[in-house]
């Protein structure tokens, strides 16, 4: 008797005389299909999308910079000229600029009783401060107008995701024009290293912080009040990383079949259930009447 491969199928074929067709089945399996297709779609929009999954570490994730962080500063002071706003950068590695002028640019305000200071410049990655003041004016005025507000203050590469919500710009918008005219102001600042990566495995690095702030009056040696708007930094170990990730294609496939299988299994168990009972009430219905 020559094999026969088809003993291996497991499966088997019922004639279709021998089936017996239902309205609760129809039924039953209008919902399962209608089931299986709304998972089915809930699944490839889930595919589909992008996750956004972040971690914590500690090193330095952008070693190729030099040292360097980029920072973007935007400015007003509505009542101080032009000629007296100026920006210093000092830091713990002894740096010390009065009246940094590159990359910067100063706007008047208010017919030129006013200023509007916009500039990029480098820090270094340890702890400093940089601070707008008249202190690199040929002639310090004798009450400085310090009120301010800030538009912008950002560290790093512009990161705009809409998935990813932090405090890349935690000042912007910042407004102290009805503050103390006389009165400096301190920033207190915890910067935090930032990368995202992208499903390409391209990074960005940026930098997010956060601030705390008071205000009061400071006087110089001489018994002059000598106001300044400070931003007093310092860098945190922890890095905020952000990478792109989308769901496996063979995760996709086996959750679409257990799906698919799941609900044709639970839906022939109920089909099954509510035919059996059904049978047997009509049996028992039978027997009354006999």
């Amino acid at each position: 008797m020559p094999f026969d491969v088809r003993r291996f199928d497991i499966y088997r074929k019922v004639p279709k005389d021998l089936t017996q067709p239902t309205y609760t089945g129809a039924f039953i399996s209008i919902l399962c299909c209608i089931f299986i297709l709304f998972l089915f779609l809930s699944e490839l929009t889930g595919f589909i999308a992008t996750e956004i999954v972040n971690e914590l570490y500690v090193d330095d994730p952008d070693k190729n910079s030099g040292g360097k962080i980029e920072v973007s500063l935007n400015i007003s002071l509505p009542h101080l000229h032009c000629d007296l706003v100026g920006l210093d950068i000092q830091d713990e590695m002894g740096r010390h600029e009065v009246g940094h002028i590159d990359n910067s640019m100063k706007i008047p305000l208010n017919q030129g009783d006013g200023c509007r200071f916009e500039g990029e410049f480098t820090i270094n990655k340890v702890p400093g401060n940089f601070h707008v003041s008249t202190h690199s004016a040929t002639a310090q005025p004798q009450s400085p107008d310090m009120t301010h507000n800030i538009h912008k203050l950002a560290f790093g590469e512009k990161l705009q995701v809409l998935k990813v919500q932090g405090a890349f710009n935690a000042l912007g918008g910042a407004d102290r024009l009805s503050s103390n005219p006389l009165a400096s102001h301190d920033y207190i600042l915890k910067i935090v290293p930032t990368v995202y990566e992208d499903l390409s495995g391209k990074q960005r690095f940026s930098y997010q912080y956060t601030v705390a702030n008071k205000e009061y009056v400071a006087y110089s040696h001489t018994g002059r009040i000598i106001p300044a708007i400070w931003f007093r930094y310092d860098l945190s170990p922890i890095t905020v990383k952000y990478t792109e990730r989308r769901q496996p294609v063979y995760r996709f496939i086996t959750t679409i079949c257990a799906i698919v299988g799941g609900t044709f299994t639970v839906a022939g168990i109920i089909d099954s259930c509510i035919f059996t009972a059904s049978e047997a009430w009509k049996k028992i219905q039978i027997g009354k009447m006999s």
